[in-house]
């Protein structure tokens, strides 16, 4: 191991100290990494210390772009979605699908349910009777014992709604589970979810020491929430006569770019290679929403692709309908957001992107995302059917090639001109700048 690339006490040091460790251990000589890194502090100490204080061991802010995708049509409101994400095709999709539909009725939403789930994993060594017969009487003690932490939380309208005992028994010798059901009204509920959790596992412990210490040994595994919240889901869908359906110009009539589409929804149905580029494409408008509104795009990505396999294979979280000359396009998908707390409040441009959403709450959010995973879904496989990905993607891809490029100005706007409506890659479009720099 070379000890010269490790060190003690990292957490310690100031933040200058571990951008100089950092800097000097790390990269090399031609790399002004101090220099980089501190380009991108804000210039107000108070703002940069809470974007600090977001993490550990942070050195410097990574921005993304921030851009909005306007003419969100959604259960008869106007929108103009704030998205954070680098994929430079991604806003111009979902903008120009939500356009598409806003002139077709816009997309509709439905809240299918808002419940969350939490966890105490225990042991109980004795007899199984026991442990189930008391079992009301030790749900009674749990509630009381929280009623301090769900005070707040109930006047809102949330809460405790169920808690369950599940025996694992028959798949780990000895292993329960309490599942418990909870309602978060607006936020996302994480922190209030486990502090629940824990005081139910140190109620449990004691309740069963107490009354029952001669009967059987329960210990306590952990206590956490799961963010498999399919219980917390919504559904977006667009419909028109296949008649208006007008996706692919003049190279097919409208019923036969439905049914192109509807297969292409199908595949993706049933092949799991498949279902896994369709529904990144479905993620790729979700997150962008989620991260602008300082929301865990994380949590949400595990839950979705869990829900996608409930069947037991990976498939699609977007179907296709036709039925009677109708065109149904239709997500349906776990949703668990908040509209308060965390970083909502705290991340500037996040509570900026709220406002700009009109301060939704939370299930007002879960409509906004869900629609713009439906529109950019809708215009990645529009785009597929027709004119292929890439005419559209390299497009929207060619400023960060002629950025990689350096190309000046002048060379910008006569690539543009020349390129036209050619195929764009990054050995034509070098070739065009190289042929320019030696006619100059």
């Amino acid at each position: 191991m070379n000890t010269a690339k490790s060190i003690k006490g990292f957490s310690k040091l100031s933040k200058e100290e571990k951008i100089d460790w950092v800097a000097r251990t790390f990269l090399s000589e031609s790399v002004d990494g101090t220099a980089i890194m501190k380009k991108y502090w804000l210039d107000d100490d108070s703002e940069q210390k809470i974007f600090d204080d977001f993490s550990e061991n942070t050195l410097s802010n990574f921005h993304l772009p921030f851009g909005v995708a306007p003419n969100f049509l959604i259960d008869g409101k106007y929108y103009t979605i704030p998205m954070v994400i680098e994929e430079s095709s991604v806003v111009a999709a979902a903008s120009s699908a939500a356009k598409y539909w806003a002139q077709r009725g816009g997309i509709h939403t439905e809240i299918v349910a808002t419940n969350k789930i939490g966890q105490v994993h225990f042991r109980w060594e004795g007899e199984s009777t026991v442990l189930s017969d008391n079992f009301a009487a030790a749900r009674q003690q749990l509630i009381a014992d929280t009623q301090e932490i769900t005070h707040n939380m109930s006047r809102r309208g949330g809460g405790i709604l169920e808690i369950d005992l599940i025996d694992l028994t028959d798949q780990v010798d000895n292993l329960y589970q309490i599942k418990a059901t909870f309602e978060t009204c607006d936020s996302m509920g994480a922190n209030f979810i486990n502090t629940c959790l824990e005081q139910f596992a140190e109620s449990l412990q004691t309740y069963y020491s107490t009354h029952h210490a001669d009967s059987g040994r329960l210990s306590i595994i952990m206590s956490i929430l799961s963010n498999y919240t399919d219980q917390c889901r919504v559904r977006a869908w667009v419909e028109c006569p296949v008649a208006d359906l007008e996706i692919a110009g003049d190279t097919l009539d409208h019923r036969e770019a439905a049914a192109k589409f509807k297969t292409a929804v199908d595949i993706a149905r049933i092949d799991p290679y498949r279902a896994v580029t369709h529904n990144k494409g479905i993620f790729n408008g979700i997150d962008a929403v989620v991260l602008a509104t300082g929301n865990d795009f994380r949590a949400i990505e595990a839950c979705g692709h869990a829900y996608a396999s409930r069947s037991g294979q990976y498939r699609s979280l977007s179907k296709c309908e036709i039925g009677d000359d109708i065109f149904r396009f239709e997500l349906d998908l776990p949703l668990a957001i908040g509209t308060v707390g965390g970083l909502t409040k705290l991340h500037p441009l996040a509570n900026l992107s709220l406002d700009l959403l009109g301060r939704p709450s939370a299930r007002e959010l879960m409509s906004i995302i869900a629609a713009t995973g439906l529109a950019q879904n809708f215009a990645a496989i529009r785009s597929l059917t027709t004119t292929g990905i890439q005419k559209g993607h390299m497009k929207m891809h060619l400023q960060n090639i002629l950025n990689q490029l350096n190309a000046s100005a002048e060379e910008n706007r006569h690539v543009c001109n020349q390129i036209s409506d050619q195929h764009v890659s990054y050995s034509k479009v070098r070739q065009i700048i190289e042929h320019y720099r030696e006619m100059a």
